[in-house]
């Protein structure tokens, strides 16, 4: 079992920033891939950004070149760094780890961008 815990949501307005933190424990490896999803009202989960132990990253169309993930490999954490937000991005941000056919997930935090 690994646990994920998010935290650095918040109110933000149209072209702010904020940053994201995601710890995890548990039954973690140094080799898993972790990555953010997203999912606003009404629409399905949807994929932000993942990075590799060996920190190649991906990231949607959408979220390039304003969006940054990392992670502190020892410490088991991966960040998300959003700049230039928009209204649309509004959605509760999961931290996930993908783990053969399943992924783990955390609780969620919410991000709200005001218009």
């Amino acid at each position: 079992q690994v646990q994920l815990v998010e935290s650095g949501g918040g109110l933000v307005q149209t072209g702010g920033s904020l940053g994201l933190s995601c710890a995890a424990s548990g039954s973690i490896f140094k080799t898993d891939v972790m990555g953010w999803y997203r999912q606003a009202p009404g629409k399905q989960r949807e994929l932000v950004a993942t990075i590799t132990s060996g920190g190649i990253t991906r990231y949607a169309d959408s979220v390039k070149g304003r969006f940054t993930i990392s992670r502190d490999t020892a410490e088991n954490t991966v960040y998300l760094q959003m700049n230039n937000l928009k209204p649309e991005e509004t959605a509760v941000y999961y931290c996930t780890v993908p783990r053969g056919w399943m992924n783990y997930w955390g609780q969620g935090t919410q991000v709200t961008v005001s218009s």
